[in-house]
């Protein structure tokens, strides 16, 4: 009989940064790859979206976050569906990645560095943005809000 299979135990939430706004990201692809959208919203009437011609959906998740820690300046919790971002810093993926040269523990280059490089580097230099994870598609209605506009922007509709 097999051993049972430990997990091992999730990194706390990241501390939220005094007097931070919620951003909400998401991105989002007709195709994977395919034409690519991504948004972000502080609330209903604040928000961007914008797309890619070819893309795929990490790259869109990865886009949305930095577009919105480029335009909005302050404390920020950036609130997204995709465990991909939110993982690179609560659990610190990306320090490994800067130690290794930008290459993951199996010696690969890092997917999509040309969008993790500038977003690493701003949430680093600022120090004052964190990340949560919240479930997608689950009526959240801030996430379904971005969800909206992200699929809007890749196909065109927006």
């Amino acid at each position: 009989m097999p051993a049972p299979r430990t997990r091992r135990p999730r990194p706390p939430d990241m501390t939220i940064p005094s007097g931070a706004r919620s951003v909400f990201t998401d991105g989002a692809c007709s195709g994977n790859p395919g034409p690519g959208g991504w948004a972000w919203a502080l609330s209903k009437t604040e928000f961007a979206s914008g797309h890619e011609a070819v893309s795929t959906n990490q790259r869109m998740e990865i886009r949305a976050a930095l577009e919105a820690v480029r335009a909005n300046d302050g404390p920020l919790l950036v609130v997204s569906d995709s465990t991909y971002v939110v993982n690179c810093f609560r659990d610190r993926w990306y320090a490994g990645w800067l130690e290794r040269g930008w290459t993951t523990s199996a010696k690969k280059p890092v997917a999509n560095r040309d969008l993790w490089e500038p977003l690493v580097e701003l949430v680093t230099v600022r120090g004052d943005v964190a990340f949560q994870w919240v479930k997608g598609h689950s009526g959240h209605e801030m996430n379904d809000y971005v969800d909206k506009l992200a699929v809007a922007a890749c196909t065109g509709l927006r």
